[in-house]
């Protein structure tokens, strides 16, 4: 072969070689080091229904559980770590279904549920029912790390919790007026109000996915009922392959189609972006059988999703970019 031929194929190789590597470095740059969304509830809110002030509140509250996150992913930490800490400052607030605000039931007591799960290893853990854990999400981190199994409920949660050495309180902790007074609310109308739960998905900076997720129930719930929180791939679901996802709804619907792992799964399978496989689920499972609620997704890119079919869900996301948004409403 011709010298000048050679030359000419070598140096087309290399040009090439230096174009797609060029291309996968702009592509690389275009991924957040970091990211972080959480939500505080899905439901049937409009602005008219939430005075000024009290959203004042609302927002003040979820951007300081954002950036107590977004501290954590900056400083290159864990996503598990960013996603237990902000959810442990929604449970500390009244404003919130979890933790200090959680609803009562029937018979007027709080039973508190949450989950989390490590989207690199899969490991997860959850409590349900439990009635003097502060802070159930660190509960439920405790089972996932310092025991075999996934779920504990009840009294033996609280056990186990105590065996951990973490916070103990007594019952009337959780109770706040305005949950009590929405309980006589409901009671008058023998219904069941469906609305609130907590709930955060990260990236870390080595590409680690975590999520989790905490609620109170629902408002009036009977029989020890238990909703889709601490249920591993109904309302909690993570994975480095795919996406880390925290649901909040009606629960019974989101148990029946095994929702945060129908999008994970949909990704997957179908190769749609984050974006599309949320609005899948819901147009082809949860709208379909008028399930309401709504969903937070960030992909192994830092793409994200939020999803809901009711009129409000209050929602923040920040990236490394510096991107940041806080909402209520639609």
């Amino acid at each position: 072969m011709n010298k000048k031929i050679v030359v000419l194929i070598s140096v087309s190789f290399i040009l090439m070689s230096f174009v797609i590597g060029y291309k996968e470095i702009n592509i690389n740059n275009n991924k957040p080091q970091y990211v972080i969304v959480i939500h505080g509830g899905a439901g049937y809110i409009s602005a008219k229904s939430v005075s000024k002030e009290k959203q004042k509140k609302y927002i003040a509250k979820l951007n300081e559980a954002l950036m107590k996150g977004k501290e954590i992913l900056e400083k290159g930490g864990k996503a598990l770590d960013a996603v237990e800490e902000t959810i442990k400052i929604l449970e500390n607030s009244p404003l919130f279904n979890a933790g200090k605000g959680a609803v009562f039931t029937n018979n007027g007591k709080n039973e508190l549920d949450a989950s989390i799960m490590d989207g690199q290893t899969h490991n997860a853990g959850a409590v349900a029912g439990v009635i003097d854990i502060k802070n159930p999400i660190t509960a439920a981190r405790a089972v996932m790390e310092k025991s075999p199994h996934v779920l504990l409920s009840g009294n033996g949660a609280s056990v186990f919790a105590k065996n951990q050495g973490l916070e103990i309180v007594k019952p009337k902790y959780f109770y706040t007026k305005s949950k009590w007074k929405r309980l006589q609310k409901v009671l008058k109308k023998s219904g069941t109000e469906k609305f609130g739960t907590v709930g955060c998905v990260a990236l870390d900076k080595h590409g680690n996915l975590a999520a989790g997720t905490s609620t109170g129930g629902m408002t009036n719930k009977k029989y020890g009922r238990i909703g889709d929180s601490p249920i591993i791939g109904a309302g909690t679901y993570a994975d480095n392959n795919t996406c880390a996802v925290s649901c909040t709804g009606h629960g019974e619907f989101f148990i029946r189609y095994a929702i945060a792992h129908s999008i994970s799964a949909i990704i997957e399978h179908k190769n749609l972006d984050v974006k599309s496989a949320a609005k899948y689920v819901f147009e082809k499972k949860l709208n379909p059988a008028k399930g309401a609620g709504g969903v937070i997704v960030v992909d192994k890119n830092g793409n994200i999703a939020i999803e809901f079919n009711t009129s409000g869900m209050f929602r923040a996301y920040y990236k490394s970019s510096g991107e940041k948004e806080i909402l209520m409403f639609k």
